[in-house]
């Protein structure tokens, strides 16, 4: 069994609420609206069977998971799964990281997502969509959309997941500075006013057309995560120097910043000139895709 795991972008971010002290589980956590789509930079996911539960790790950015079982959210949502079906957690599992870690780009969040998927039809259970879900908030905030894996609004602290108008193919441009950068970091530096919900209801027409809609909203957390991570900024003016850009913006919680293109051939030439200017900087070209299933072949 193999499953594909996209790298998500937040095209935009609006930090809306905190949720109350009294809120149980979730007490203190900020709400968002945001919209995730999904690129064709993937991590993937192998599951095979096996006497008791392992997992081995490959690819450019291996070295920067966690090695603690407690921290790894494959094997988390491996163990997950099974004590939700009440089966053992037994599974061969071999993980290819093409994502860089802590990085605004859902790495973790979309390989667990793929564990849930993989290990449903591994182990031959019946767990639904709805279940897999609940299960997926479990792990974390962003985990339910990648699960769902295609473009989609996001509300609350992420357990609220609808389908958006369809996107374009658009091209993109992702650069991170090499500097890591979590999550609770940025939301603990959070010192914004709060900002309304901007869903919007019309498929864009083209990669011009997404650009003028998101140049309307933006990425809440951007100020946060440039006064923990300055080199953000500094790949935000990089980006906004190309004449062929049409919108840049931080995904997520940082560092990862993405620059929108008109055409995939203007995205790879401003990646080869920027990789040369900036040889410290990963740099990638990459497109966004319409759905996981479509993309790769469909679920496992």
């Amino acid at each position: 069994m193999q499953c594909a795991a996209p790298a998500k972008i937040n095209l935009y971010l609006h930090v809306t609420g905190r949720r109350p002290a009294d809120a149980g589980a979730f007490a203190g956590y900020h709400e968002i609206d945001s919209l995730f789509a999904f690129l064709d930079l993937h991590d993937s996911l192998a599951a095979e069977p096996a006497a008791d539960l392992s997992l081995s790790v490959s690819g450019p950015f291996a070295a920067a998971l966690p090695q603690d079982d407690a921290d790894n959210l494959v094997l988390r949502a491996a163990r997950l799964v099974a004590a939700q079906a009440g089966v053992p957690a037994a599974a061969r599992l071999t993980l290819t990281k093409r994502i860089p870690v802590a990085a605004g780009l859902g790495g973790g969040s979309t390989d667990a997502a793929a564990a849930l998927l993989v290990l449903n039809r591994l182990w031959k259970l019946t767990l639904g969509r709805e279940e897999l879900a609940g299960l997926a908030l479990r792990l974390g905030a962003d985990v339910p959309a990648c699960l769902l894996g295609r473009p989609a609004f996001v509300g609350g602290i992420g357990e609220t997941v609808r389908d958006s108008p369809a996107l374009p193919a658009a091209a993109l441009v992702l650069i991170n500075p090499g500097v890591p950068l979590s999550t609770a970091q940025v939301f603990a530096a959070y010192r914004e006013p709060f900002s309304a919900a901007a869903r919007f209801d019309q498929s864009p027409e083209s990669t011009v057309h997404l650009a003028r809609l998101l140049a309307e909203r933006g990425n809440d957390l951007t100020r946060a995560g440039c006064r923990l991570v300055p080199e953000i900024a500094a790949v935000l003016k990089a980006l906004a120097a190309r004449p062929d850009c049409l919108m840049s913006r931080m995904s997520g919680s940082g560092a990862t910043v993405f620059g929108l293109f008109e055409t995939p051939a203007d995205a790879a030439a401003a990646a080869r000139v920027l990789k040369e200017a900036n040889p410290r900087w990963w740099i990638t070209a990459a497109r966004l895709m319409s759905d996981r299933a479509a993309a790769f072949g469909g679920e496992p």
